[in-house]
């Protein structure tokens, strides 16, 4: 099968983990070593979140003197794709050994009139008290908000139009390479409707939709969505908390699941199964070959035909 493997933000830094370069190249054994199992059987295309990673670039250089403004987030996104897509391939390069490897930058287009980018959702950077946070919105032109934490900045998250070099990765794909893209969602851009000149954008595209939208444009079988617990579950947290083993994106979305956890997963999944006919399932990073093969996670499947 062809597969698209969507890597939860915590692959690399498990949650309450300091950001340290010494602890995400711990973690990556783990997820090689999850991701290999499949590559030995299947074609494998690998997306990943980049959370942890872009909040922090996004603070060191909010903080960094020698700056008169900080990097845009297209530019601190491109910096995550490079750390995450060498960690990710010098891992699979061991694991792996003989197998073709490709880590690529890609940018993904959202359209420059995206409702999104008048209503910003999306959490970036470190928390401060609130008048440092409405002394560094006028600044800087930020928009804020209110989180657990504090008051932090937040962007707009268009939805994806198009990963760029889609074609590039179907050649490398036929050329026998595992190949790493479309990190955190891509690089945002926009395309001038006359020359077609892109420009970085202010946001971040969800990652788990355009690994759904990739997975379609590469006509995968398959849509992996790995994360940090073993299946989905309806009421997570609560005492009526139950698993979801198996469901139709119908099914999938009556359950309701939460915007800021796997509301974005579940979604993504039902959309490449409506829009593909193909199979999506969401569950444990260090069960992947388990849940391919059906034996753990949620599975999303086509609805079955009416009459």
């Amino acid at each position: 099968m062809r597969i698209v493997v969507a890597l939860g933000g915590n692959a690399l830094l498990h949650r309450g983990e300091r950001p340290d370069a010494a602890v995400q190249q711990a973690n990556i054994v783990r997820v090689a070593t999850a991701l290999a199992a499949l590559a030995q059987e299947h074609d494998v295309v690998v997306t990943h979140g980049n959370e942890p990673q872009l909040g922090l670039l996004a603070v060191e250089s909010e903080a960094d003197p020698a700056l008169s403004a900080p990097y845009p987030l297209d530019l601190l996104g491109a910096q995550t794709q490079g750390m995450i897509g060498s960690l990710l391939a010098r891992a699979l390069h061991d694991a792996l050994p003989g197998h073709r490897i490709a880590a690529l930058v890609t940018h993904t287009l959202v359209r420059a009139d995206d409702p999104a980018f008048a209503r910003p959702t999306e959490f970036v950077g470190q928390a401060h008290s609130r008048q440092l946070a409405q002394r560094l919105a006028a600044r800087r032109g930020w928009h804020i908000a209110r989180d657990a934490t504090g008051w932090r900045r937040v962007v707009a998250s268009p939805a994806p139009e198009r990963v760029l070099e889609t074609d590039t990765v179907r050649q490398l794909l036929d050329g026998g390479a595992l190949v790493v893209c479309a990190g955190g969602g891509g690089v945002p851009v926009t395309a001038d409707p006359g020359t077609g000149a892109l420009t970085g954008v202010e946001a971040v595209v969800d990652k788990d939709l355009t690994a759904a939208l990739l997975a379609e444009d590469l006509k995968a079988d398959f849509l992996l969505v790995l994360t940090d617990v073993p299946c989905v579950y309806e009421g997570y947290g609560t005492h009526d908390q139950h698993p979801v083993l198996d469901a139709t994106p119908r099914e999938l979305r009556l359950g309701h699941f939460p915007a800021g956890s796997m509301g974005p997963k579940t979604e993504a999944a039902a959309r490449f199964v409506e829009r593909t006919g193909g199979l999506a399932a969401i569950g444990a990073l260090d069960a992947a070959h388990e849940i391919v093969h059906g034996r753990s996670g949620t599975l999303i499947r086509p609805d079955l035909p009416v009459g």
